[in-house]
């Protein structure tokens, strides 16, 4: 059977770096992140905590494949930012997190070739301090069955290595459950041989 890479790597916390080039300071945060909307919430509070800085600057990339992909140069020359910065997300093999970087100006221009560098630089300094994980990539189940059906089901969710993420036991009891990619059509097959047992897709994540 063939056997799909269902890991990826963020980082585990956040983490920050700083870069200076002929007065300029950089500010870079790197914050691991699950969705655009956690992404957006965090860029406005570093917006708000660095209301007198001339650019914030980002870029942010989620999901497994990072098949949600964002960057921004706040002002800064096209390219010279958003790019530079998603190109060290890629650069360290990441995925699920977002880079801000803060420039205040300092009074020298850097030109085009500068701003490139130093957006670069930034972000990687905050990155090369981060703690780096690795995490799976995993499908996520509805489990609906009887009562008399407990014993079975559980049975295949301790064999099969599964996390409970929801749990409701009534006469019609349902499971919300999450389990590795790499084991999730065996997960199914398990299930479906049972009798008075139905299993739904989610999502993945």
């Amino acid at each position: 059977m063939t056997t799909l890479n269902d890991t990826y790597k963020t980082i585990k916390a956040r983490a920050q770096g700083i870069y200076r080039d002929k007065g300029s300071k950089f500010l870079a945060f790197a914050e691991p992140v699950s969705s655009e909307d956690q992404a957006k919430a965090i860029l406005e509070s570093y917006r708000k905590q660095f209301h007198d800085a001339h650019h914030h600057c980002f870029a942010w990339a989620i999901g497994p494949a990072r098949e949600l992909q964002r960057m921004n140069d706040n002002g800064e020359p096209s390219g010279t930012a958003g790019k530079p910065i998603f190109g060290q997300i890629l650069s360290f093999g990441l995925t699920n997190l977002m880079v801000v970087v803060v420039r205040y100006f300092g009074g020298t221009k850097l030109g085009v070739g500068g701003l490139v560098s130093a957006y670069k630089a930034a972000a990687r300094e905050a990155l090369g301090s981060a703690v780096i994980i690795t995490k799976t990539i995993n499908e996520v189940f509805e489990v609906v069955f009887g009562y008399p059906e407990t014993n079975e089901v559980m049975r295949v969710i301790n064999e099969k290595d599964m996390k409970v993420l929801e749990s409701h036991y009534t006469d019609v009891c349902r499971l919300v459950l999450s389990v590795r990619k790499n084991n999730a059509s065996l997960v199914g097959q398990s299930f479906l041989v049972l009798n008075n047992v139905n299993i739904k897709h989610l999502r993945t994540g």
